[in-house]
């Protein structure tokens, strides 16, 4: 089983707080308070799943090529 990267796993540092604002560019029907009050990974792919309507594999599949490269 591949290890899923986690964007919150750890707090924000330096150039990482840019990282919310990269959430709400690729996922717009977010709100700011929405992605201020994300705490991980899954709670991320369930906004986006209520917010466009997607399926969990879906949706955990577009949070993991979003994360996929950064360095978290």
């Amino acid at each position: 089983m591949t290890k899923r990267l986690d964007p919150f796993a750890r707090p924000l540092r330096g150039s990482e707080i840019g990282m919310r604002g990269e959430i709400g560019d690729k996922w717009s029907k977010l709100s700011v308070q929405e992605i201020l009050d994300l705490k991980n990974n899954d709670d991320l792919v369930m906004q986006i799943q209520s917010k466009y309507r997607l399926g969990r594999p879906q949706a955990q599949s577009e949070v993991d090529a979003f994360a996929r490269g950064r360095q978290l």
